[in-house]
């Protein structure tokens, strides 16, 4: 079944691919070229500028922590338009 997915590449297709690939870069970089090089500086400027580093697992059981604090279940629950049960009644592809 694999047989149409590989095949061996001759040395004439080698060179054509080498001269498609060339002429792709070739017209890729003619129009970077032409790109604007005015970029502005950035308008948010941090003295903190990187997150600490945590353990995964303690921020899994303290996000638990935190929903259950906020009896999520329940303010989901209030929020919901259409519920049946211990489920929320959505349509489907609608957006």
């Amino acid at each position: 079944m694999s047989d149409f997915l590989f095949h061996n590449v001759s040395e004439e297709e080698k060179g054509e691919i080498k001269a498609e690939a060339k002429n792709i870069m070739d017209s890729f970089s003619k129009k970077l070229a032409k790109v604007e090089k005015n970029i502005p500086e950035p308008l948010i400027e941090r003295d903190d500028f990187e997150r600490e580093e945590r353990n995964s697992s303690d921020n899994v059981l303290d996000l638990i922590e935190r929903t259950k604090s906020f009896d999520f279940k329940k303010r989901i629950f209030e929020n919901a338009p259409n519920k049946d049960g211990d489920f929320i009644v959505a349509e489907k592809k609608s957006w």
